[in-house]
């Protein structure tokens, strides 16, 4: 099985690649005095030592993606680093990106939203506990290819077979995430493009 921390060393190497390609490109500007990573995508939270009470109160909007944490509650995450200092996002997809910005911050607890349970908003559950749907006809959030959080592998198997997919605990749906990372940036650029596109077309008329 691949650790956590080997996930996300895989998924920092994608990532490191990526401002040497952008400095040998012309015309991108060179970046500014003091910019960059980790200090400048550190969570703006203040230190929390229970973030997960009301949790969709204090962080109503992911930090990454901007989307609404209450109306995505099924698929929301909470990451508590090391030092209390919370990071409240949509989904797997903007979690991994969370973990992989702040490689050197320890995760203290990361929660996720418990689908065995009904009603909404769904509860959090620690992801040590939770069973994931990998890749089932539930349509994901951020991403072409769902992990659905279970808080008992039962629940899983259950929606497992209904849904179809794979069963996997948290580091493989976490692997899982950042091997659909490349293919789910680029479907989301595409698709904010043609938003964008249409709002000028309508705004132009």
């Amino acid at each position: 099985m691949v650790s956590r921390r080997t996930a996300l060393w895989l998924a920092l190497g994608a990532l490191a690649a990526a401002p040497a390609a952008r400095a040998q490109s012309p015309g991108v500007p060179r970046r500014a005095e003091g910019d960059g990573t980790p200090a400048q995508f550190l969570p703006r939270n203040a230190p929390d030592p229970q973030p997960q009470v009301d949790d969709l109160a204090k962080f109503p909007k992911c930090p990454y993606c901007g989307m609404d944490r209450r109306q995505f509650h099924h698929s929301r995450m909470l990451i508590q680093y090391s030092n209390d200092v919370p990071d409240g996002v949509c989904s797997l997809h903007c979690a991994a990106i969370s973990l992989s910005l702040n490689i050197d911050a320890e995760p203290k607890a990361i929660w996720v939203a418990d689908n065995a349970v009904a009603g909404e908003p769904k509860p959090l559950v620690d992801v040590d506990r939770a069973s994931f749907v990998v890749g089932g006809s539930t349509p994901g959030v951020m991403t072409a290819r769902s992990k659905v959080a279970f808080g008992s592998a039962e629940a899983a198997r259950s929606a497992q077979a209904v849904q179809g997919g794979t069963i996997a605990d948290f580091d493989g749906a976490l692997l899982a995430a950042y091997t659909d990372m490349s293919a789910d940036v680029a479907r989301i650029r595409k698709n904010r493009a043609a938003r964008r596109a249409r709002m000028g077309a309508a705004g132009a008329q």
